[in-house]
């Protein structure tokens, strides 16, 4: 493989993963803000909904990679993958119009709708968009690929803050669904025709057929074998626990709690969040140099701090500081355990390392996140009356649970750190 990633590559890696993330996006932020408002407002609703599409997403990325793996391909899965995301994502916007009466009803068919969305995604993007830049790159230039792949949910948040605010202020939301899902089906058809899967990607069979080769991964030989791996992956569950405290909450937290508009909402998120992108470049230098745990480690030092100042503060330029510092810290942990991950899996196994990657970044923080906010939120928020219906809010306490829930992500990050020095005394 050469060092350099060709130009059609990286246009490839850019357009893909925006349009991925935008999509990711609107499910982790927005889909929860919608069934605050046009479903109940219960943060028991959002804590299945996000928990039941993370186990599916875990499934799906674990199922495709081997798939993918086996067959030695990426490129009809990322295609497909990415057509059929966007359009169960304009389906998801179709439950607003089911009646809430029995609410259970709605509930369920909510949480439904959500986790066949899921299952293309990940099918798109998790089980072989991921892969595919793994393929494509090496140690040498992974950095530069992480610090894109890291910077793009800021950008897609920055893009889809601001202009799905804009949208849902004149639109409502079917229409913002509509279109955001339109445009992701477009770039799954686009990849049918422009991407190629690596050259040097082959087919891996391993032993036996197709169920046995996808259990493989889950033999514990593989952590004995893989231990810096592991460890760099309980640090990302931890961190990500944290992190899905508050995030799929931010934006009501916004909206219902502290009154703005879904516009200022966007625009409180993405300029705090666009600021923060400008250090993924020289981290990026750290990075490639084998400094990841060093980086994460003051990344999250910044993190705290900043989830501290948005717990403590409703006035819009601290609020600002706030966010800058939490999107400063989640940018750089992403692009850092992005890189360090992608240089140590194994290379016959690229798209089954991705599941395994989903199961600690997605799965457990998905469904751990939430099940700590919905009793903080519930015992902590604040009572409000919302389209009509009354039910709780998020509070600011749920940004100092998720900073101290964060914080613990240290711990596994020392012997990572430990090992990630040997690796590198020893190359």
């Amino acid at each position: 493989m050469t060092e350099k990633i060709s130009r059609k590559n990286w246009v490839l890696i850019w357009v893909l993963g925006m349009a991925g993330q935008i999509c990711w996006n609107i499910e982790n932020s927005w889909f929860n803000t919608f069934v605050y408002r046009k479903i109940a407002p219960d943060p028991a609703i959002v804590a299945w909904m996000v928990g039941v599409s993370a186990v599916v997403s875990t499934f799906c990325t674990f199922l495709i990679g081997t798939a993918g793996d086996r067959i030695g391909k990426r490129r009809p899965f990322i295609a497909w993958g990415y057509i059929l995301w966007g359009m169960f994502t304009i389906a998801f916007g179709v439950t607003e119009f089911l009646p809430k009466n029995p609410l259970w009803l709605a509930a369920t068919c909510v949480v439904l709708a959500d986790a066949i969305m899921s299952f293309f995604g990940s099918m798109g993007y998790d089980g072989a968009f991921n892969p595919w830049t793994t393929d494509i790159s090496n140690e040498k230039n992974r950095g530069k690929v992480s610090g894109a792949l890291a910077v793009m949910p800021v950008f897609a948040t920055i893009f889809g803050a601001i202009v799905s605010g804009i949208i849902i202020d004149a639109l409502d939301f079917f229409a913002f669904f509509t279109i955001m899902g339109g445009l992701v089906s477009v770039m799954g058809v686009v990849c049918l025709f422009t991407l190629r899967d690596a050259p040097g990607l082959t087919p891996n069979r391993g032993q036996g057929g197709f169920w046995r080769q996808f259990f493989s991964v889950f033999d514990w030989r593989i952590v004995g074998r893989n231990r810096e791996l592991f460890w760099v992956f309980l640090v990302m569950t931890v961190y990500f626990i944290g992190f899905n405290v508050y995030f799929p909450y931010i934006t009501v937290y916004f909206t219902d709690n502290l009154g703005m508009d879904y516009t200022l909402t966007g625009i409180v998120q993405g300029v705090g969040l666009l600021a923060a992108a400008a250090f993924t470049i020289p981290a990026a230098k750290w990075i490639d140099k084998g400094r990841c745990a060093a980086v994460i480690a003051a990344a999250v030092a910044v993190n705290l701090v900043g989830l501290a100042v948005v717990s403590f503060t409703n006035v819009l330029p601290v609020l600002l500081l706030g966010v800058f510092g939490a999107g400063f810290g989640y940018i750089l942990v992403l692009q850092a355990l992005t890189a360090w991950m992608k240089n140590l899996y194994p290379e016959e196994q690229r798209g089954q390392f991705e599941g395994v990657k989903q199961l600690f970044f997605v799965c457990v923080p998905m469904i751990a996140g939430p099940a700590i906010a919905t009793p903080v939120i519930n015992s902590l928020g604040v009572e409000k009356v919302v389209n009509g219906v009354s039910g709780m809010v998020p509070g600011s306490s749920l940004f100092l649970i998720s900073g101290l829930v964060t914080a613990l992500c240290l711990l596994p990050l020392v012997p990572a750190a430990k090992r990630e020095r040997e690796r590198r005394a020893g190359a």
